[in-house]
């Protein structure tokens, strides 16, 4: 397999690649808190990017990659921004793939199973030693992205702490992490973080239209992708809207279950064609159950993912006590996807299986 052909991992499918994505909408204050470390001449070796999945971390990372390859000098005069000039030599070094003294750590290609692997592994981590040796003779400066650092296994994030422990001269380490909380506490305390938040209605709309997915169902889609333009695109990519219509159109006879529907939408994952639907499926009950569990807590929502939904989760989760029923049953379903998935169970069984489950807590709590 060609180099062309080999899939990013860290592209969203339908999207720009993060290296080329021209505005970055929705981070302002984490720009602004990275420029004035830099403008302060306090620029530290390793940068930790957090935030929900989706919402611009990986853009802001590659956008400060090429502000720090073009801009040579730590501390800026005036009031500096992380724009550079496209045409300017970096930015089209990096744009091209081939700057010499940027390097990206993610996922790797494995040519037995013909897939990417499902972690950063330590050969990845060690390519660094050569990096960091050719790219010295230029004697400039030096930075890595890695993508998603909740990925490395335990090897290689043990070889990414020794270069934060050890860095480089003149080298800047950017680690893009979607659950900073999984990563090794020895890495999140030799980082400076960069909170990325999500992204308010207007701004998922812009970043939605420059990513070439304008969408007319703006309340909808603001309401299940929660912020996050990758999410949003996910959704728009495999039609998770409608999906998300059939499921709550499944329900919402609760206490009593429309039986033919349920078997419909189960049916619907069987088979190759029904893998990605599947894994949407599954997405998507987990954000009704999360959303059923804060309405007992907080009431209606006044926003809804589709047409009967806000009726539907005021209905099933009436108060704090429902809540907890529909959080705690979120927590075993989670589990019980993530163990069915592992040993390939029937799509259709544990889909099925899952339903039958929401049914029994709507059924307990109406009892309440």
């Amino acid at each position: 397999m060609s180099d062309e052909e080999i899939p990013e991992p860290d592209r969203i499918a339908g999207a720009p690649h993060p290296r080329e994505t021209q505005v970055l909408f929705g981070q302002d204050k984490a720009q602004a808190d990275f420029l004035d470390a830099f403008g302060a001449g306090r620029l530290h070796s390793g940068w930790l990017i957090t935030g929900p999945r989706g919402v611009g971390k990986a853009t802001l990372a590659w956008k400060i990659a090429t502000f720090l390859l073009a801009n040579p000098e730590v501390g800026l005069f005036g009031d500096p921004t992380l724009a550079v000039d496209p045409d300017h030599p970096d930015a089209r070094l990096i744009q091209s793939g081939a700057h010499p003294r940027l390097s990206l750590i993610r996922r790797p290609w494995d040519d037995k199973t013909k897939k990417l692997k499902t972690e950063i592994t330590v050969d990845a981590v060690r390519s660094l030693k050569t990096f960091f040796q050719m790219s010295a003779a230029d004697g400039g400066r030096r930075v890595v992205i890695v993508d998603a650092a909740d990925e490395l296994n335990r090897n290689a994030a043990n070889a990414i702490l020794k270069e934060l422990e050890e860095p480089p001269a003149n080298c800047t380490i950017l680690l893009v992490a979607h659950q900073p909380s999984r990563l090794l506490p020895t890495i999140r305390s030799r980082c400076r973080e960069l909170r990325c938040a999500r992204l308010n209605a207007a701004d998922l709309q812009s970043a939605l239209a420059q990513a070439g997915h304008p969408s007319e169902q703006s309340e909808s889609l603001a309401t299940l992708a929660g912020g996050s333009a990758g999410d949003a695109i996910r959704l728009l990519n495999h039609d998770g809207l409608a999906l998300y219509a059939e499921l709550i159109k499944t329900l919402e006879r609760l206490p009593r279950m429309d039986r033919p529907a349920a078997l419909h939408l189960a049916d619907a994952c069987v088979g190759k064609a029904g893998e990605v639907r599947f894994g949407m499926t599954l997405d998507l009950i987990d954000l009704f159950l999360s959303r059923t569990a804060r309405a007992g807590l907080m009431g209606e929502p006044s926003a809804q993912g589709a047409p009967g939904e806000a009726r539907l989760l005021a209905r099933l989760a009436p108060d704090d006590r429902a809540a907890r029923r529909w959080a705690q049953l979120q927590q075993d379903l989670t589990d019980r996807s993530r163990h069915g998935r592992a040993v390939n169970l029937d799509p259709a069984a544990l889909i099925l299986d899952m339903i039958f489950k929401i049914e029994e807590t709507a059924q307990a709590t109406a009892l309440i």
